[in-house]
């Protein structure tokens, strides 16, 4: 594994994303205001399945809005230049960190939006630290599902459509296991209960990364 070249490509990835500014400020005015249209629909929720189903409905999309991007913002020039820079592999483990990364911020923010415009009342009796936990899980293993997805999609040259139609299936089992997770989280259930589920989201999150790890160099190729 070459450390020095995955440092330097996240650091390349911040400097894209930072000189762009839009780009951050388009994925949090996403969030707030699906979050926001959705408070004008339903108001306050007091059902803890019914917010807890909803949260990650909306987590889902931003992540599908927010990682589409991944491997669609360089020219065929810019990646024949990076080609020749770096392996395959770092380049895919570092654009797999800085989304995680990214979608663990994006994931606190939009736990942060939905609790203030659709409530935090199912919050107020459950383990609030598990449910934290599972959140930012949950977010990084969109995160590590998508962006394998992301690079399928756009060397095949049909980006956010193929993407979804990719993804869906492939993210769907990492769903159900969070929302599973979350709603005994705000139930009050401790560690106990809801760790062979953040257990099951740790695995699907190792196969996905190792299957980019295996595949990437020849997507990369062609």
């Amino acid at each position: 594994m070459h450390t020095a070249e995955i440092a330097h490509l996240l650091r390349l990835e911040w400097e894209l994303d930072r000189r762009q500014k839009h780009v951050w400020g388009s994925m949090a005015l996403y969030v707030v205001s699906t979050v926001y249209v959705c408070y004008q629909g339903v108001r306050h929720l007091a059902e803890v399945p019914v917010w807890n189903a909803l949260f990650w409905i909306i987590l889902l999309f931003a992540a599908f809005n927010a990682l589409g991007r991944s491997f669609q913002r360089e020219s065929q020039g810019r990646q024949l230049y990076l080609y020749t820079l770096a392996s395959p592999r770092s380049v895919v483990l570092a654009r797999t960190l800085y989304n995680a990364l990214t979608m663990a911020v994006l994931s606190l923010l939009s736990l942060c939006a939905y609790a203030l415009f659709i409530g935090s009342g199912p919050l107020e009796q459950s383990r609030a630290d598990i449910f934290l936990a599972v959140v930012l899980a949950g977010g990084i293993g969109f995160a590590m599902a998508l962006t394998l997805i992301a690079a399928l999609a756009a060397r095949a040259g049909n980006g956010i459509g193929l993407m979804a139609i990719l993804g869906f299936p492939i993210v769907l089992p990492m769903l159900l296991s969070v929302m599973k997770a979350s709603k005994l989280a705000l139930d009050g259930m401790g560690w106990n209960v809801t760790g062979k589920y953040v257990l099951w989201l740790v695995l699907i999150d190792l196969i996905t990364v190792a299957l980019a790890w295996l595949l990437f160099p020849y997507l990369w190729r062609d």
